[in-house]
């Protein structure tokens, strides 16, 4: 027998292998990026996820992967020599019963895209619910940041829907927070990207 196998959706147990602090195990990602040795800006990122009806999911989950302060990615590879080792570039974080979920890192740089010119600095995204066939793919962007004018990717979504990618900024405690919700359906659904 031969072909492809057909798509299932993600739920319902992958938290148990992806986030196993959920059922009393052991995470071997965080949702900190951050070691003592890390340079640059650091920052949160805080969010909620919805559902198409509004009611929040507190059993999705949320991956990132982002450039250094540098804009260099941590890459096997070995094509972006350079990033910050002491840098994770990649977290994983669960919602919780309030479908909240957050992430401590610091402000990306910009990184080129593939024509070479440089992409606004931005957190890629994929987030895992129950009942979503494959993760769904978004990005990250800051409310601060002069460079989302001429980001070529931001600049493919509508103007009335690029908002849904703009993590706001709001200080607190003289640290730096970016809240961005995310809504799978509805009036306010997230602007999702193909993988």
């Amino acid at each position: 027998m031969s072909g492809i196998t057909p798509s299932s959706t993600v739920g319902p147990y992958f938290l148990y292998g992806l986030v196993p602090s959920t059922y009393g195990g052991t995470d071997i990602i965080f949702n900190s990026l951050l070691t003592p040795d890390v340079s640059g800006e650091r920052i949160r990122i805080e969010g909620r996820i919805f559902d198409g009806d509004g009611a929040v999911i507190p059993d999705a989950m949320v991956e990132t992967w982002q450039a250094d302060a540098e804009g260099k990615l941590n890459h096997a590879a070995g094509a972006k020599a350079g990033a910050n080792t002491a840098f994770k570039g990649f977290g994983r974080a669960p919602t919780n019963a309030e479908g909240d979920y957050s992430f401590d890192t610091i402000r990306p740089g910009s990184v080129a895209g593939p024509d070479g010119k440089p992409q606004a600095p931005h957190i890629a995204v994929n987030v895992f619910a129950r009942g979503v066939l494959r993760h769904l793919t978004t990005r990250i962007y800051f409310s601060d940041e002069k460079a989302n004018a001429e980001d070529a990717i931001l600049g493919l979504v509508p103007a009335d829907r690029r908002d849904t990618l703009i993590a706001n900024r709001h200080d607190r405690d003289g640290a730096i927070v970016y809240r961005f919700d995310i809504h799978l359906q509805g009036d306010n659904e997230t602007v999702f990207f193909e993988a």
